[in-house]
């Protein structure tokens, strides 16, 4: 232990590679979470219907193994070694040779690279267990809205509690300022939804925002809420514009904001502080 907090560098280096792996179960985690969720609510409403709910194998975050979508191939640990095995496969499924999307090992880089950065600016401590847990449930949290456009409530709200768990000891924020936090992300974005309804009739965002600002409000304090909110609007702002013009995105499709919601969450994670202080330093 006495050596991580020396070489900072070799700690960051070991989350970086244990960050791959954890980037791998995210995968698994964005793939199969929205599947399940679907899986349950079939389940629910057959049972309100008095229905006998069929026969299924098991199916979640462990079972069965991951197999090639197109032929079945079940997926080897050789084959499952995090990016390695991408590069390695060049992309492709080793027995059908049908395409792996670049997206598995762009989620494992990501979480590794991040992962590395949190443990090089908070070193061997509880808020780097704290912020990993954070910045791997926003990934998740992302890649799944991008997917489906849904926030699930069970990861929403286990970081909204993570976040003033953590910060009964003050280490992201203070107590108050966290369930502050919590409470003003929240209804911000309840008060956008309703102001552009009444002004437009149609839903502008889903609860799952809500929920995921306020998870970042309880993290990292109500101070940081305005840079988060900023930079998710702007970007999500670019992005939706240029798909609009760009590649003709259909005006009636809705874009996620959720990935935007993390990203500035993130932003704010690592910089928020100095962003606050430099735009108040002009001032």
């Amino acid at each position: 232990m006495a050596l991580l907090h020396a070489e900072p560098a070799l700690f960051a280096g070991l989350v970086f590679l244990f960050g791959l792996l954890v980037g791998s179960f995210l995968n698994v985690v964005i793939h199969r979470l929205p599947r399940m969720m679907q899986a349950d609510w079939h389940a629910q409403c057959a049972e309100l219907r008095g229905e006998a709910l069929p026969d299924a194998p098991r199916y979640n975050l462990w079972l069965p193994r991951s197999a090639c979508p197109q032929c079945g191939h079940r997926i080897t640990a050789l084959e499952n070694i995090p990016l390695l095995s991408w590069l390695w496969l060049r992309g492709r499924c080793s027995a059908c040779r049908a395409p792996i999307g670049a997206r598995y090992p762009l989620v494992e880089l990501l979480t590794a690279l991040l992962s590395a950065a949190v443990a090089w600016k908070w070193g061997v401590s509880v808020q780097t267990a704290g912020a990993l847990l954070m910045v791997w449930t926003l990934i998740t949290l992302a890649f799944i809205d991008l997917d489906t456009t849904l926030l699930p409530d069970s990861l929403t709200l286990p970081l909204l509690w993570l976040g003033l768990l953590f910060n009964l000891g003050g280490y992201f924020s203070s107590l108050p300022d966290a369930v502050v936090g919590a409470m003003a992300g929240y209804l911000v974005l309840w008060l956008v939804y309703w102001l552009f309804k009444l002004a437009t009739g149609k839903d502008g965002m889903g609860y799952g925002d809500f929920k995921l600002l306020a998870a970042i409000g309880a993290w990292l304090g109500w101070q940081m809420l305005p840079v988060t909110l900023l930079l998710s609007s702007v970007v999500g702002a670019t992005v939706g514009i240029a798909m609009i013009v760009l590649v003709k995105h259909d005006r009636r499709v809705p874009i996620p904001f959720g990935p935007y919601l993390a990203g500035g969450g993130l932003v704010a994670l690592f910089f928020g502080a100095d962003l606050t202080q430099a735009y108040l330093g002009q001032f």
